[in-house]
C-alpha cells in the first residue's frame, strides 16, 4: 500500500508541476503540451487513488 500511496503523491506532483508550467509558458504549442500532461497526470492520479480505495476496503 505504501508504494501506492508513494506513486499517488509522486504523479499529483507531477501534474501540479506540469499545471504551473503550462499558466507559465508563453510558447502557445507548450502551454497546450504542458496543460494536457497536467490532465494526464491527474487522471492517472485519480485511478491510483481508486485502486488505493479498493485495495483499502479488500483488506478491512
Amino acid at each position: 500500500m505504501k508504494d501506492m500511496l508513494n506513486q499517488l503523491e509522486k504523479l499529483q506532483t507531477e501534474a501540479a508541476n506540469c499545471e504551473l508550467i503550462a499558466k507559465l509558458a508563453t510558447d502557445p504549442i507548450k502551454r497546450e503540451t504542458f496543460a494536457k500532461l497536467a490532465e494526464h497526470f491527474g487522471v492517472l492520479a485519480g485511478e491510483v487513488q481508486k485502486a488505493i480505495v479498493r485495495a483499502s476496503q479488500g483488506s478491512s
